[in-house]
């Protein structure tokens, strides 16, 4: 309950002296005290009940308020019993550490209000949260009208002070309470804290603190009819399963109270089956088009299959829209995953079905991550072909008309820049989904991502395709949890790096770096930032001398000193770029 509860209780007798913009703070107890120093008893979050017997002088009212508001206490509430009107020094003092402060009626006892405040805040509780629970499952039971998530957060907020949002594997909020959005970073670190902690199989809820600010983190898995059982392994649901997140410590509350948590969540996974549902049709659409790729067809005929599904990814648009192809893959420390778990392939890990978990983790990662709500992902389509998944993502066309003067030749090429524009990039996917992704997938787990140009035809769909996979195995061949690559890197040496085998890696890397840095160590000569430094300059003495602060002398000086201790000639082409080479692969 909350301190403007008990000022509108006319049956208390409280009047407000001082503190009406902290009226919303949180009543958790009360403590009747006349004790000078109160703090050894005082856990935070009390109404305060005093007859003033502390208070000899005008000076005591100082460091008596200034002990409650250290120990966090909701307000003070002083009788007039004693002294009739509350005196001047404690208001003033409740002022200075903005303590609500009230007067109490001496016709009012504090047993009264201690009575009122105990049954407010103890004894309905449990009532008002079933209440809540009985409430949301009729409006939810009678169909989407009934508002979604968002109605049960409304209510957990109105009536239990719970301030509560779902969030997604990513840390995307797909429903939150009232106009208080919670921040990006602060949701993909709760997203992070509940995967790892989901993954060593800790019971929820789970405590974390984020900004000074602790949440209890609950999963949202349906347990009525339908669902797999929970026996199932925790690896195929982390990556897809949404969180309630709540602004509390849930550490401390009856068993009573976190049971009808629980019915929140089981709520709220009910309709999240629901919307599951709706996406159907988009992964039969999806894998339509993706067995008429793969398989050769006409471009006629998937042409066709695109007219069919691009009003329902794009409803409302009559021209077809330029196509994007995301490729991933889940692997559980077999296959090209064992490098980087460390599990062998072919382990009992690689059973786990990856195929599923990657299809339902690339319809959440490929939503805008600025979009709140789980029906933003409704222009995403994607199927599953054994341990991959293939999405078939839509980017609408220029809605602006072509300029007269650039109709023509130019057109085609303006029209596949605007697109490029729109689309998918591998390193913006990656900034959002690497973190809270890696803490679920832990030491066993790996997602790989590839994404493909953007094509405006039919034909250029196989082409995608391919190029998505590609980029995924470039992607693959990177050491961390969660890695992407995008088309850009399939047209430079990028591609080519990663599949070097590591004993030649190591023996081109040693011949021509190892003397640099053997000379480095004995003489602190920096000649390895220097020749990075000078290849990054193109060459070129006077930018690279402007960069390391060096006179060009020096620098001449250092690069003749690599070129006489590896035997290179580095104004020599050739020379260069093996040096350049060696510097990525090291």
């Amino acid at each position: 309950m909350r301190l403007r509860a008990l000022l509108e209780t006319d049956a208390l007798g409280l009047r407000l002296l001082g503190g009406g913009d902290e009226l919303d703070r949180s009543v958790r107890g009360v403590m009747t005290t006349d004790l000078r120093d109160p703090s050894r008893y005082l856990s935070g979050g009390e109404l305060v009940l005093t007859g003033l017997a502390w208070r000899r002088d005008a000076t005591d009212s100082e460091p008596f308020v200034r002990i409650l508001a250290a120990a966090g206490v909701a307000g003070l509430a002083a009788g007039e019993a004693e002294l009739g009107d509350i005196p001047g020094d404690l208001v003033e003092a409740c002022a200075r550490h903005r303590l609500p402060l009230f007067a109490v009626h001496e016709t009012v006892a504090f047993a009264t209000i201690t009575e009122h405040v105990v049954r407010q805040v103890s004894g309905e509780r449990a009532g008002d949260l079933a209440a809540v629970v009985d409430r949301h499952r009729r409006l939810m039971t009678s169909g989407p009208a009934g508002g979604g998530p968002e109605v049960v957060l409304d209510l957990l907020g109105s009536d239990l002070d719970l301030h509560a949002w779902v969030l997604s594997p990513t840390g995307r909020q797909i429903a939150g309470a009232g106009d208080t959005p919670l921040a990006g970073p602060v949701g993909a670190a709760l997203a992070g804290h509940h995967l790892a902690a989901t993954r060593t199989g800790r019971r929820a809820p789970h405590r974390a603190t984020v900004g000074g600010t602790t949440y209890s983190l609950f999963p949202i898995r349906n347990t009525g009819r339908g669902t797999v059982p929970a026996s199932r392994d925790v690896r195929e649901s982390v990556l897809s399963d949404w969180l309630l997140a709540v602004e509390a410590d849930a550490s401390d509350w009856p068993p009573a109270r976190l049971d009808l948590l629980q019915g929140v969540t089981q709520l709220i996974a009910v309709e999240r089956d629901r919307r599951d549902a709706a996406r159907t049709v988009r992964r039969r659409l999806a894998q339509e088009v993706l067995e008429l790729v793969q398989t050769g067809a006409p471009p006629a005929e998937i042409a066709a299959r695109l007219r069919v599904a691009a009003p329902v990814l794009l409803p409302g648009l009559g021209t077809a829209p330029h196509w994007q192809v995301v490729v991933a893959r889940v692997e559980w420390g077999g296959a090209e995953g064992s490098a980087a778990t460390g599990a062998p392939a072919g382990s009992p890990d690689s059973a786990v079905a990856g195929g599923p978990v990657a299809q339902a983790l690339l319809e959440e990662i490929l939503i805008d991550p600025a979009v709140t709500g789980p029906d933003s992902a409704d222009r995403i389509a994607v199927a599953h072909t054994g341990d991959e998944a293939v999405a078939l993502v839509p980017l609408p066309a220029v809605t602006a008309p072509v300029p007269a003067h650039d109709a023509g030749p130019d057109a085609a090429p303006a029209e596949s820049a605007a697109a490029e524009d729109r689309a998918l990039h591998a390193d913006v996917l990656l900034a959002v989904i690497r973190e809270p992704l890696s803490a679920g997938l832990a030491e066993d787990g790996r997602l790989t991502l590839g994404v493909s140009a953007a094509v405006h035809s039919p034909e250029g769909l196989r082409g995608a395709l391919e190029e998505a996979r590609h980029a995924r195995r470039v992607a693959a061949a990177r050491p961390g949890r969660v890695c992407a690559a995008g088309h850009h890197e399939l047209a430079s040496h990028v591609l080519l790096l990663p599949f070097v085998p590591d004993d030649v890696r190591r023996a081109f890397t040693a011949r021509l770096l190892d003397p640099l840095r053997d000379y480095d160590r004995r003489h602190r000569a920096e000649l390895i930032p220097t020749l990075e430094t000078f290849l990054d300059c193109d060459g070129s003495w006077t930018r690279c001398a402007s960069r390391l602060h060096l006179h060009v002398n020096t620098l001449r000086y250092r690069v003749g000193r690599i070129e006489q201790l590896t035997g290179r000639d580095l104004s020599r082409l050739e020379d260069k770029l093996d040096f350049f080479l060696a510097l990525r692969m090291s």
